[in-house]
């Protein structure tokens, strides 16, 4: 995956997230499903927006940005921005 289709992963995941916060949940079971998306689409935005970073940083210090890897979302999910 290139920087590109990282930038348009991101752009599908921020949509995903803007639709699921706009999304109404009727009853207790829809909003533990929803509550549980939610969290996953922030923890894969967390993850692409960190590797982006990585790839640029690589790509900046001389390096092959294909060589960054996704962290896990624990280490990614309370980095500050």
């Amino acid at each position: 995956m290139d920087d590109q289709d990282l930038l348009q992963h991101i752009q599908a995941l921020v949509q995903e997230e803007r639709d699921l916060r706009e999304q109404p949940q009727d009853s207790a079971a829809e909003q533990q499903d929803h509550a549980a998306r939610l969290k996953k689409v922030e923890g894969d935005l967390d993850q692409c927006w960190d590797l982006l970073r990585q790839r640029r940083a690589k790509a900046d210090a001389g390096e092959n940005p294909a060589d960054a890897d996704a962290r896990p979302v624990s280490q990614v999910e309370g980095y500050r921005q």
